[in-house]
């Protein structure tokens, strides 16, 4: 099923990284910086909404496939790494924050193809610490990507900035508590 209307919203949502950093590469006449924050900002948040809305049709319409569940995470990993690039880039997020987040995904990703390998993908399946990691992210990013104040009432830099360090946070706690889970297979097969 590799045309399926979950997976076509999954490949949207790759489709969407360059359109949300390049939005910080139009020329000034395009627009004022405030303008191509709230652009960036509806970008992010819609696509990353067709996270939740690829799986929901997807099992609605009968359409889950080995594909889909192996695209759909890759999805949500390079549209958070490149939009954590470009908070670094813009100065609004800590570049250690970046590498932190960068560093866990890509360790995360490698041992769960070993795991999947070796047959003990269970011992790396996705866990609440991960789910909760992934919310305060998604909450963060777009915050910083706005970087102003929503409804003149909410500094939406300095809720991000503790939003992003948060995120940091609970990325190595997910990461340690994956590690742990993979550890007596690391073990087994190191000898």
């Amino acid at each position: 099923m590799f045309l399926t209307i979950p997976t076509i919203m999954t490949w949207t949502r790759i489709a969407a990284i360059p359109l949300i950093v390049g939005v910080f590469y139009l020329p000034e006449s395009f627009g004022s910086v405030a303008e191509k924050n709230l652009i960036a900002t509806v970008m992010f948040v819609v696509f990353a909404l067709t996270d939740w809305l690829d799986g929901y049709l997807a099992r609605r319409l009968n359409q889950t496939s080995a594909f889909g569940a192996f695209l759909d995470p890759v999805a949500d990993k390079i549209l958070v790494c490149a939009s954590v690039l470009v908070l670094v880039h813009l100065n609004r997020a800590d570049v250690f924050v970046g590498l932190i987040i960068i560093g866990r995904e890509i360790a995360i990703s490698a041992l769960r193809e070993w795991m999947a390998q070796i047959g003990a993908t269970k011992s790396v399946a996705v866990h609440m610490i991960g789910k909760v990691k992934t919310v305060v992210q998604m909450i963060a990013i777009p915050f910083l990507l706005f970087d102003g104040k929503l409804f003149g009432l909410i500094d939406t830099h300095l809720w991000g900035v503790w939003l992003i360090w948060i995120a940091a946070v609970l990325t190595v706690w997910s990461m340690v508590y994956y590690m742990q889970k993979a550890l007596p297979e690391i073990r087994a097969r190191a000898k």
